[in-house]
């Protein structure tokens, strides 16, 4: 229990010296580059996450790290840390607050942990698969039993085509209250905190996933893939109440 208490102060701090470098960067002229997978990345990110992964080799050196924009350090522990720097980078250069930094402890492959932090809002957002905190506030889903009252957020509606099916998605769609494209870790904060009520991405990575487990699950949701299965081994996710999920996966898939 004492390791846990300091994990998570740990994970604060990490969320407090990388927000530091994020908000330096925010809304000002940052080169752009493309990565392998055509994805942007900037000078915030990469200096965001080489902040992160100097203070745990210092404090856990035999801790691992996974990392979006660095290559994996293996570590000697059942220990793993899991980093998106800015998840939601394209909504980071525009301007819009609708990114965040995900931080994830994992204990022998599975996440304890969980972080999301907004450092322009001040939002500190984290989970234990048990229960969820915003700023130390508890904090759960809300009670939506219906897609006819739901919202639905996905992060882009372009990959649902790409990577699922469009039709059923669309049809969907239809059958919510409305939809909007709030999407990336800011949905899931949303959903979380009790705002909205599904949140879908057809494609993910990893370190996009690994935080948004403990998270989602701590504040009452359920959480999958696309497909309904364990959400830590595919790359995709649906998270909603646990009313409205299976009505979602019905939906989605054949």
């Amino acid at each position: 229990m004492q390791d846990y208490i300091e994990f998570q102060k740990f994970a604060k701090h990490l969320s407090d010296i990388s927000g530091e470098v994020i908000k330096k960067y925010f809304r000002s002229k940052v080169s752009v580059n493309q990565k392998k997978d055509n994805s942007p990345v900037t000078v915030a990110d990469k200096k965001a996450e080489e902040l992160m992964r100097e203070a745990i080799l210092k404090n856990y050196p035999d801790h691992g790290i996974i990392g979006e924009e660095f290559d994996e350090h293996e570590g000697k522990s059942k220990y793993k840390w899991v980093l998106d720097p800015i998840d939601g980078t394209k909504s980071f250069i525009c301007g819009m607050v609708n990114f965040g930094t995900l931080i994830a402890l994992l204990r022998n492959g599975k996440p304890i942990l969980g972080v999301f932090n907004q450092p322009i809002l001040n939002e500190f957002l984290l989970g234990d698969n048990h229960s969820a905190y915003l700023n130390q506030k508890k904090v759960t889903i809300r009670k939506c039993e219906m897609l006819s009252d739901a919202v639905l957020l996905t992060t882009d509606h372009l990959n649902i085509e790409k990577y699922q099916d469009a039709n059923k998605f669309d049809s969907l769609i239809h059958k919510v209250n409305f939809y909007r494209g709030w999407g990336d870790c800011y949905g899931y904060y949303l959903l979380s905190t009790g705002f909205v009520d599904i949140m879908i991405d057809p494609i993910m990575s990893f370190w996009d996933i690994a935080a948004i487990v403990p998270i989602v699950k701590g504040a009452g949701g359920k959480i999958t893939d696309y497909h309904g299965n364990d959400p830590l081994k595919g790359n995709s996710i649906i998270a909603a109440s646990p009313l409205l999920h299976s009505q979602v996966i019905k939906e989605l898939n054949p």
